[in-house]
């Protein structure tokens, strides 16, 4: 599901509004890369509200293909490739698909629901993923990481990120390499239409999937678009994104469990509220007390 013409794109709504279904009416802003927006936007549909696709990360190829083909060329050597997010998985398998078959004795390993799918769509079965976070302290924590001395294990990802997992993985005894399989950037969207059904009053809540994302969102918002969010819903999947968030001036910080299944629990449980039904700009003279930042626990993702 793509963005046309840079706009922020509002996906219509092929559900009876008979105020039966949970999120019913509400318009939901949707931050994610649009290739990874889908199944998301898909299950704001099936609650009943109306996603509103603002992608706020664009993910490109990278310049040069070859230290990944010199990569795919000894994929035997390892134990264990670990994909960081479903990027890095489609980036990387797209190449190494066409040069060559997976190999059945290398595990891979993955930080979230998203990426587990996406391996299986590239025929990769055995996978080691955390069920509870999606993030590398969750993918340390697993028992399959633990003894990892003479393990040779590959590390694929976009040109920039946390370097906790290689460095632990280092310090457990194993060798460790990192490939650069896409890059990050600020997409150049128009954000006159986001901001016009702001004004309007028909937007209801933020989801935001990453600090990077967050970062990005407010810079594209503007001064004005910042206001707005400050008094807009924000979900957050994961402790760094609240927390940013809230250094950033927000005041309506919402955690929630990890991953789609997470968002979608914390959307609906926190509309079900009755004071919940205000839009963000009647609501925000209250905000502090309405959406105490710690009336939801931190999950991580």
């Amino acid at each position: 599901m793509g963005v046309p013409d840079g706009a922020a794109q509002q996906q219509s709504q092929p559900h009876a509004m008979d105020g039966k279904l949970p999120l019913a009416g509400r318009h939901i802003v949707v931050t994610r890369p649009a290739e990874q927006a889908g199944h998301l936007a898909e299950a704001i549909r099936s609650a009943g509200a109306t996603p509103v696709l603002f992608p706020v990360l664009a993910i490109y190829d990278i310049d040069d293909r070859q230290p990944l083909l010199d990569i795919a060329a000894r994929l035997e050597a390892f134990d264990l490739a670990v994909f960081v997010s479903p990027n890095a998985v489609s980036k990387t398998l797209g190449i190494i698909g066409g040069q060559r078959r997976w190999p059945a004795h290398l595990r891979a390993a993955a930080m979230g629901l998203t990426s587990e799918r996406e391996l299986a769509r590239f025929g990769v079965t055995e996978i080691i993923a955390p069920r509870l976070r999606f993030d590398s302290e969750a993918l340390l924590e697993l028992p399959e990481l633990q003894e990892m001395a003479g393990k040779r294990v590959v590390v694929f990802r976009g040109d920039s990120g946390r370097d906790l997992l290689g460095d632990t993985l280092s310090e457990r005894g194993a060798t460790v390499e990192y490939v650069t399989c896409y890059r990050r950037g600020k997409p150049d969207l128009d954000t006159g239409p986001l901001l016009r059904l702001w004004a309007g009053r028909q937007l209801d809540a933020v989801l935001v999937t990453s600090s990077e994302g967050l970062r990005n969102l407010a810079e594209m918002l503007g001064e004005a678009g910042r206001e707005m969010l400050k008094g807009t819903p924000l979900f957050a999947p994961h402790a760094r994104i609240a927390a940013a968030a809230r250094q950033l001036g927000l005041r309506r910080v919402v955690p929630t469990a990890a991953g789609d299944e997470g968002l979608m629990a914390g959307l609906i449980k926190y509309f079900s509220s009755p004071d919940d039904g205000r839009h963000p700009a009647e609501a925000a003279q209250g905000a502090h007390s309405h959406a105490d930042p710690h009336a939801y626990p931190d999950h991580g993702s």
